[in-house]
């Protein structure tokens, strides 16, 4: 299978980056072909400007989007690997998601509302976040965020959400357990196919 892994993280040494190479090595022991779209290091853009804005309505395609948007119709499965930052994905995610799931790309319009055009694809999302689990709960922020996420952007998009695992208070986990994080990784991804 196609596994495209979109990360964001400007920290080589986060457990976001952690995550996403026990991520890439799973998959590769499983035979996927994996493609990485590290947005830090491809130094992605992710302000839409009025130029694209330009392009859209001239129905064309920026060609640093179209790079982007030619690995996702290249993938089965897209996950994401991101830390959650103020209870929410971190603007260089969120400018990804504005300026690559475009309509006519990703989504359009019918006499219903919203057709999602992406509907070969699958998803799956990593996020790890600073709050204690029981801190999370209490404020509902993995339901809110799934919501916002999952249901408004992805499935919208008419991609499968085939998981959402969230890893609750990273910056103070001992080292057994980002152990046990990265093993959960490792499992989820024989799951990604």
């Amino acid at each position: 299978m196609n596994q495209l892994v979109v990360y964001c993280h400007p920290n080589p040494n986060s457990f976001n980056h952690a995550i996403k190479e026990a991520l890439v090595a799973a998959l590769k022991d499983k035979g996927h072909d994996v493609r990485v779209r590290d947005l830090y290091a491809v130094d992605f853009h992710p302000v839409l400007s009025a130029r694209d804005f330009q392009y859209y309505m001239d129905s064309r395609v920026p060609a640093e989007i179209q790079v982007e948007q030619d690995h996702i119709k290249w993938s089965d499965v897209i996950t994401f690997v991101y830390p959650i930052w103020w209870t929410g994905m971190p603007a260089m995610v969120k400018g990804y998601i504005d300026r690559v799931f475009t309509e006519g790309f990703a989504y359009d319009f019918d006499a219903d509302g919203i057709a999602g055009l992406l509907k070969e694809k699958k998803a799956f999302i990593f996020n790890t976040t600073g709050a204690a689990k029981a801190d999370a709960e209490k404020m509902g922020m993995a339901e809110l965020i799934k919501h916002t996420s999952d249901d408004a952007i992805f499935k919208s998009c008419g991609m499968e959400v085939i998981g959402h695992k969230f890893f609750f208070g990273v910056p103070m986990a001992a080292e057994a357990d980002l152990k046990a994080m990265l093993e959960d990784v490792k499992k989820t991804a024989e799951k990604l196919a």
